[in-house]
């Protein structure tokens, strides 16, 4: 008889931390490499800066994608496995591939179209716009190391391997960081490519990791098989992937579509403000990615444990994620009050940018430990196989409240509009407390104690 997966055997404790570390510690590098990605284009000129911020909403909507991707392969993955339907689970693994190739083509042909379009809605400076456009088109061109990455890595956390999940990041986080000087700067026999080269750095990095990822699966993972001969889409298992990882995707693009949204309210200010917030995001994806990463482990967790019906485990486990994101966020709040002026030089921060940010990163971190409990909640929910109640949530937090309360808070001043980033998780956390509790009454419910 096969031994039981460790997440429906390990003390919750154990397994939270034994999961959660490698995959919080991995996404930290992946936040501490788009920091360098940053600091060393904010060498070469403000101008540089802000194209690359500009057309960081695309790269977040990649993202977005690929992330709603893996999470529905995530949650019904583990889910299969919990039920002990080994072919099921395969198929799965398949079609979630397939529909990442899928994406990987979409997003190609609308990054080699639409680019330089997409960059003049923002502004009419040409080298801004040139340099933005580069950038966005060889990160869209060679996008299948973001989707393919992401679902061999969701493949491992699914089944419980976030170890090698860890290993791939590090490797590719390691090689974008030697990279990116070489061809920013054209250091030694390597030409200098500016913002075109940090796009290049950042998608070598990534295909070199998800080649790394895909080898990893096929050689280790014993959970999964991968079987290319023979393979057809199936169109149930492919539908079951987006409708749980739909919620997902809109959710992450929300970020894409808070950047663009503020990049337009910010713009009329002045570009340092749209540079500004770009920078801010980084730092603040250095705090808000080991978050991200506790999530990515709880729900494989909480699907695995809902479809094996334990449901004692699913509430201690949801109990030390909220424990153990109050800690992370709690720390990220203290460090991003104290030291805001270190914090902004890291990216050679003008003063101009510095009297703008040092409020705007304080007022901003004060709402970092309710957005924490509302992510942990959202993850519980998406393990449920619940993403409609998680979007929600999202939608407070990043669209319904933020964008219409700085549109007004921009009439008053510059400074004004970062208040309205506490009164949207404020609102983003009561719907979050309210929704986890009606979803875990009714589906938790239905199992015996």
């Amino acid at each position: 008889m096969a031994a039981e997966n460790k997440m429906g055997a390990m003390p919750e404790g154990r397994l939270i931390l034994t999961m959660s570390f490698p995959i919080m510690l991995s996404m930290l590098v992946q936040a501490l490499y788009n920091i360098v990605d940053s600091a060393f284009v904010a060498r070469i000129s403000e101008s540089a800066l802000t194209a690359v911020s500009l057309a960081f909403p695309v790269q977040l909507l990649m993202i977005a994608v690929a992330t709603g991707t893996g999470v529905g392969v995530n949650a019904l993955l583990s889910r299969k496995l919990g039920q002990k339907k080994q072919e099921e689970a395969d198929a799965v693994a398949m079609n979630g591939v397939f529909l990442s190739v899928c994406f990987w083509l979409a997003f190609a042909v609308l990054g080699l179209t639409l680019a330089r379009p997409f960059l003049a809605l923002f502004t009419d400076d040409a080298a801004v716009i040139q340099m933005g456009a580069r950038y966005v088109t060889v990160v869209t061109v060679a996008s299948c190391g973001v989707f393919l990455l992401f679902v061999a890595e969701r493949l491992m956390q699914a089944t419980g391997n976030t170890v090698y999940h860890m290993i791939t990041q590090l490797i590719g986080a390691g090689l974008n960081c030697v990279l990116d000087p070489l061809l920013i700067f054209g250091i030694g026999p390597f030409p200098r490519l500016g913002t075109t080269g940090a796009a290049l750095a950042t998608v070598i990095a990534q295909c070199v990791a998800m080649a790394i990822g895909f080898f990893i699966n096929v050689r280790f993972n014993r959970d999964v098989r991968l079987h290319v001969r023979g393979f057809r889409p199936d169109g149930r298992t492919l539908e079951e992937i987006i409708r749980i990882g739909l919620p997902a995707a809109v959710q992450q693009s929300l970020l894409s579509v808070l950047t663009v949204g503020l990049n337009r309210i910010l713009m009329p200010f002045s570009q340092t403000a749209v540079g500004l917030y770009g920078v801010y995001y980084k730092l603040q994806n250095f705090l808000y990615m080991p978050i991200y990463g506790l999530n990515n482990a709880l729900i494989p967790m909480i699907g695995y444990n809902y479809g094996a019906k334990k449901k004692r485990r699913i509430e201690r486990i949801t109990r030390y994620a909220l424990l153990l994101a109050l800690g992370i966020m709690a720390c990220g709040t203290v460090l991003f009050e104290l030291l805001p002026v270190p914090l902004l030089r890291l990216f050679d921060a003008s003063d101009a940018m510095l009297a703008i940010g040092v409020p705007a990163v304080r007022v901003i971190s004060s709402s970092f430990c309710l957005a924490g409990v509302s992510v942990i909640l959202c993850g519980c929910m998406q393990g449920l196989g619940r993403g409609t109640e998680s979007l929600a949530v999202a939608l407070l937090r990043q669209l319904i409240v933020v964008l219409p309360a700085a549109v007004l808070l921009a009439r008053v001043s510059l400074t004004a509009i970062w208040f309205a980033f506490p009164l949207a998780e404020t609102a983003g956390l009561l719907a979050a407390l309210i929704l986890h509790r009606r979803v875990t009454g009714r589906l938790l419910a239905e199992i015996p104690s």
